[in-house]
């Protein structure tokens, strides 16, 4: 367990650092757009390019290459490793550009055949500018991958921060030198994605260079490492991302109503990815690499006892997260974008949408380490199959619920449709292993959920009081009334945790005063 918190924890610090500094982003972006209609526009365009990032940068490619690359370096060596690698990237080019050159030639040509609405103009305008970010993140899902497999966790997770870094300067830099209307200068924050794609791949080339990778084309066609892969890829592209996809088919749903639901929605998205991408995404990482090796080995006892441990830490971890992002939804949205275009009333509408949202965060982590499961056991087919199940019931309530609940109804659709992801891969999974031995998990759940309640009290009557006796007017009761509530309950949450004995809760706690003693 102890290797699992250290690799899993330093990528997890990368993680944060990545992370806040994409808040930072949001920030800068709810200053400069709100959750106007271009700002909707923009959203849009970005996050379908951006679907690739999370499909191959935290999922499908990753997912399907490190079990291929780890058995490549055990049983044939680091030269044909490394061949193995090249022919995957040279495949990776191939394939991404030619969908780039058919997407941006369709794009074009819709743009100057049919006249679109506005908003739909601009959207299309915008995708057509950032959909080569794909190639580029491709390249920098190969690399993490790689990079992963060679047991370097803190470099790839840092690349998101090149990316972070550029976005923002695109924002503060380049903007104002693109003209003076904002459907002018947004063109300025598309044109940062490409420079901050090709940051973030660049960035994990010294170290992989490091460790003797040296690119040289290798021909994909009838290669069996590029067949495997694509083999696995293609089905875990969905069973992986099934909250991703949700989020592109319930943006363009809210597109379609009001494009100012898909600007409010996605800050409540932003949100949430905080605590997902440090704990979620960062213990899926290294449980994948770990649990592929011992399906190499079949050794399933161990496999068991490691994806158990890995889901109670993410348990611990998130439970309280989720409790926070849903009491202080108000005051944390408040905080960190209520500025410039985003408005008191941008405020409730991504209030709404993060307290709908947030309950289903332990969900969607857990699906995250189930999927990556089933891929080191070489299954890729069972989540995709229950991902096409819950996507259809996410479409259903989407389409339900968005018209009386809005950016509310995405939350409460996404939350939903995560939970029963995450069942449904449960029971597969115990039918693909025999058992689970998840006893020990199961008898952490009553004392969880006692100390989240005691903590979402605490943490509720905290900013209560705050609010009714400080108020909100400067920064610093700003701060004050995310950051003494948050604590307050964080305390008595870790308190009543150890109190309990919860494994995760000990372990981390140990782990946490090892680092601070050395």
């Amino acid at each position: 367990m102890s290797q699992m918190l250290k690799s899993s924890g330093a990528m997890a610090a990368a993680t944060l650092v990545s992370r806040l500094l994409g808040m930072v982003r949001e920030m800068v972006y709810a200053n400069f757009m709100g959750d106007t209609r271009v700002a909707g526009a923009f959203k849009l365009a970005f996050l379908i390019p951006n679907l690739f990032r999370r499909l191959l940068g935290e999922g499908a490619l990753t997912a399907a290459f490190v079990p291929i690359f780890k058995v490549k370096e055990k049983t044939h060596g680091e030269i044909e490793m490394w061949r193995a690698a090249n022919a995957v990237i040279s495949g990776l080019v191939v394939a991404a550009a030619a969908l780039i050159g058919v997407v941006m030639l369709g794009l074009s040509i819709a743009l100057a055949v049919h006249q679109f609405s506005e908003n739909t103009e601009l959207m299309l305008r915008l995708l057509r500018v950032m959909f080569p970010y794909m190639l580029l993140v491709c390249l920098a899902a190969a690399f993490m991958g790689m990079l992963n497999t060679r047991g370097h966790f803190f470099i790839p997770a840092m690349g998101a921060t090149m990316l972070n870094v550029v976005m923002i300067a695109s924002v503060l830099w380049l903007a104002p030198r693109m003209g003076h209307a904002l459907h002018e200068q947004i063109f300025a924050l598309a044109i940062g994605v490409l420079a901050a794609g090709v940051a973030q791949a660049a960035f994990q080339l010294p170290t992989l260079w490091h460790d003797g990778f040296r690119y040289q084309w290798v021909s994909p066609w009838q290669n069996e490492t590029v067949r495997l892969v694509v083999t696995r890829m293609i089905p875990g592209a969905i069973g992986v991302a099934a909250f991703q996809i949700n989020v592109l088919l319930t943006q363009t749903i809210a597109f379609c109503v009001n494009p100012q639901i898909n600007a409010s929605f996605d800050y409540a998205v932003r949100l949430m990815e905080l605590p997902q991408g440090m704990f979620g995404i960062s213990l899926a990482t290294y449980l994948l690499t770990t649990l592929s090796g011992l399906a190499a080995e079949k050794n399933y006892s161990e496999f068991r006892g490691t994806l158990r441990q890995g889901i109670g830490t993410l348990l611990f971890a998130n439970v309280i997260a989720a409790i926070l992002l849903v009491v202080l939804a108000e005051p944390i949205i408040r905080l960190l974008f209520e500025h410039g275009k985003f408005t008191a009333d941008s405020t409730g509408r991504a209030t709404l949408a993060l307290m709908c949202l947030a309950p289903g965060l332990v969900a969607f982590s857990t699906v995250n380490i189930l999927a990556r499961a089933f891929f080191a056991l070489g299954d890729t087919k069972t989540p995709m199959k229950i991902s096409i199940v819950c996507l259809t019931v996410n479409l259903v309530l989407s389409v339900l619920l968005v018209v009386p609940l809005r950016q509310g109804g995405l939350g409460i659709a996404n939350t939903i449709t995560s939970v029963c992801n995450a069942g449904l891969l449960f029971y597969a999974l115990r039918k693909k292993l025999g058992k689970l031995e998840m006893e020990p998990l199961r008898a952490t759940f009553l004392p969880l959920a006692i100390a989240g309640i005691l903590a979402g009290l605490v943490a509720w009557s905290g900013w209560w009081s705050w609010e009714n006796y400080l108020g909100h007017k400067t920064i610093a009761l700003k701060i004050g009334a995310v950051f003494v509530p948050a604590i307050l309950a964080g305390l008595i949450y870790g308190i009543v945790a150890l109190a309990f004995k919860i494994p995760a809760a000990k372990e981390m706690a140990e782990f946490a005063l090892a680092r601070f003693k050395r």
